[in-house]
């Protein structure tokens, strides 16, 4: 008999590997998305939104499922055309709070009666429950003068009606992202399920919540007692060239109606204060701070504020740790949080004491904390360059770490994919850097290989092991490629002053770093055919390939997506002012030498490596002039290049079909270029 299931399982293991190939975009765009998730009061179930692609209708359709913790009855609870998303479980359980067609929504918790909660002409979403489950808060975009909702719809109207359609600007920040702002701020509103009374807490306030950058997935929530609301808020005045989110306090027990209620504001730094969080007593409230005013990528601290002293104490203040989204366990005695390490966002616990955090979970990619009402489980999302995100659990110290969700199991059965190795490098003055290497699908170390050079964006960003939609390091791997990702100078998950030193000196250390990591890679790597090496990268990634294109030639052919060419220009008209103010110390005006000494465009005329340039109109982070400019100068220099342009997207590209032109455009341009 033994025998017997040994062959058979011989046999299946040969099956598949016969059947195994690898990984293409129909693939990519076949997994199915797992978005924000919750956990049952009780710890028995997780709800989550799970969103699934149509190629054909170019766009994405948000479902919500429910699942027992220990992985059994997989369900559908919401699964239409109309798209429901963030689903909240009611505090009793019975209930789950979810969005759909901008508006809010109670279903049963096993997805029968469904009841909308909210008419908000304006639109409802975000919501919190307070802890009686009485009352939700919930964040609505509206016109600041406006009292009421009739007053939004009529000045919507109006607006509608008119025949001009012009603007008059008389601030900074009139667009963000991809959006024109307008004259509407997101306000916070409480809603009372009994009596369907709605109040806006932020009333006639021009200030945004949760604020339009740098906040976080958790800026305003109840006290447990329900008789305060904590929130995140910007209220400078240059909204452009501010990170001064901060944390305020409003005691609901003084709100009256037509009346501004009095915030009362609690968070100390001049940098980034955001994801405040009542301790189970509600005696203490729990934050994230950046200490450094005008710097987006400071060190984010946890603090502890004390409602009743009113004082603020950092925890482990010596140890050199970012956090990312933290909770507190249910007895008050530690925080959970996630924080960047190296490729990896691990989980850490820390106690109340504060003097050090502990390492619980490292490897991979980890978010959406959850823990169960006994303290004894974390719940979370987990991914890795070879897993799409599922669902996870471990024991509160870590261990057992367990897979509960199994979504793009069937999909990803046949596909071979390796998993990424790294190396370390001496960077500039000897720093290590560390870099990702993902080898193709059927490797064999006798061949060679081409090689694609990835550069992140951020800068102050990191390579890590994700399941990346769209430079994901396994699709270009299964064309062929030996992948190398660096993390150099700038990135996120080394230390403070790893990520400092790109300040300033964007040609500089990290350009080193990046080209020692390229050397090694092909010194160390015999199969990295270096006859046939390509980069590629967007954004700041964007940027550092157009800095290369005017100081080596080391590569057979570049791809800048998004890439700032022309420092100065940029300044004028990205809207995140207080990126450009401190990257390079200054205004053009204030200091115009280090806008010139680290502006490609002004190295240009080096370049003689073929590069294809990707843009979207869109994008009004690194705007499209940007592009223009860089292909004007590549042309009039008669470099081989080419303009990919989406007049429909973003810093992204996001939608399906743009995608798969996106890739075929991309790996096609790598593929003219090898050397056979």
């Amino acid at each position: 008999m033994y025998k017997l299931l040994s062959f058979f399982l011989f046999l299946t293991m040969a099956m598949n590997a016969q059947n195994a190939r690898a990984l293409n975009f129909d693939d990519l765009w076949a997994m199915q998305r797992i978005g924000t998730a919750d956990l049952s009061p009780d710890g028995s179930k997780l709800v989550f939104s799970l969103t699934s692609y149509s190629y054909d209708l170019n766009k994405g359709n948000s479902d919500i499922f429910v699942i027992n913790t220990d992985g059994t009855g997989l369900k559908a609870i919401k699964n239409t055309e109309k798209g429901e998303s963030s689903p909240k479980f009611s505090p009793d359980g019975k209930k789950i709070a979810y969005v759909m067609g901008n508006q809010i929504w109670l279903t049963n918790a096993d997805g029968t009666g469904d009841e909308q909660i909210t008419t908000h002409y304006s639109g409802a979403s975000g919501v919190v429950w307070s802890q009686d489950g009485k009352k939700m808060l919930f964040v609505s975009s509206v016109y600041p003068d406006c009292a009421d909702q009739e007053c939004n719809k009529k000045k919507d109207e109006e607006a509608e009606q008119s025949k001009v359609k012009a603007s008059v600007f008389t601030e900074l920040m009139y667009r963000h992202w991809d959006d024109w702002r307008g004259d509407k701020r997101s306000h916070l509103f409480m809603f009372d399920l009994a009596s369907k009374e709605m109040t806006d807490l932020t009333p006639f306030s021009k200030s945004d919540v949760p604020p339009i950058a740098l906040g976080s997935a958790k800026d305003y929530s109840f006290s447990p007692d329900g008789n305060w609301v904590v929130f995140t808020m910007n209220t400078d005045e240059v909204l452009a060239t501010s990170t001064n989110n901060d944390i305020f306090l409003l005691d609901l027990r003084t709100v009256q109606k037509g009346k501004k209620p009095d915030h009362k504001k609690i968070s100390l730094s001049k940098g980034n204060d955001s994801q405040p969080v009542f301790s189970p007593d509600g005696k203490m409230i729990a934050y994230t701070s950046m200490e450094r005013a005008g710097f987006e990528a400071d060190r984010q601290r946890l603090m502890i504020y004390d409602i009743e002293s009113g004082k603020t104490r950092q925890l482990f203040p010596k140890q050199d740790i970012s956090v990312s989204e933290m909770l507190w366990s249910p007895d008050g005695k530690y925080i959970y949080f996630t924080s960047a390490k190296e490729i990896n966002e691990s989980v850490y616990r820390v106690s109340l004491s504060g003097e050090k955090a502990d390492l619980i979970i490292e490897k991979h990619m980890s978010a959406n904390l959850m823990i169960s009402p006994d303290g004894a489980k974390l719940y979370f999302k987990m991914q890795k360059s070879t897993l799409p995100h599922e669902l996870f659990s471990a024991d509160a110290d870590g261990k057992n770490v367990m897979q509960v969700s199994f979504i793009n199991t069937e999909r990803l059965k046949n596909i071979q994919m390796n998993e990424v190795e790294t190396f370390w490098t001496k960077g500039a003055g000897g720093t290590p850097v560390q870099s990702i290497i993902v080898k193709p699908p059927f490797f064999d170390e006798t061949k060679k290989y081409p090689m694609i050079f990835l550069i992140h964006g951020g800068p102050q960003g990191h390579w890590s092991d994700d399941f990346h939609y769209r430079w994901n390091v396994q699709m270009f791997a299964a064309d062929g490629y030996v992948v190398v990702a660096p993390n150099p100078r700038g990135s996120t998950s080394y230390g403070q002053k790893f990520t400092d030193e790109i300040s300033g000196d964007w040609g500089g250390k990290v350009y080193t770093d990046l080209m020692n990591s390229y050397d090694e890679a092909i010194k160390r790597f015999k199969f990295i055919d270096k006859n046939n090496t390509f980069a590629a990268g967007a954004s700041y990634g964007g940027y550092m390939i157009n800095w290369i294109a005017g100081h080596t030639d080391r590569f057979n052919a570049l791809v800048s997506h998004a890439g700032v060419f022309n420092l100065e220009s940029m300044f004028g008209t990205t809207e995140e002012l207080w990126f450009p103010e401190w990257e390079f110390k200054g205004t053009p005006w204030q200091n115009r030498k280090i806008y010139e000494k680290w502006s490609p465009h002004r190295y240009i005329h080096n370049c003689k490596t073929p590069v294809l340039v990707v843009h979207g109109a869109k994008d009004f982070r690194v705007t499209e002039d940007q592009a223009f400019q860089l292909f004007t100068s590549l042309q009039r220099l008669g470099v081989p290049s080419e303009f990919l342009y989406f007049p429909d997207e973003t810093h992204f590209v996001a939608k399906p079909q743009n995608s798969r032109l996106w890739w075929k455009t991309v790996l096609g341009w790598f593929d003219r270029h090898i050397k056979r």
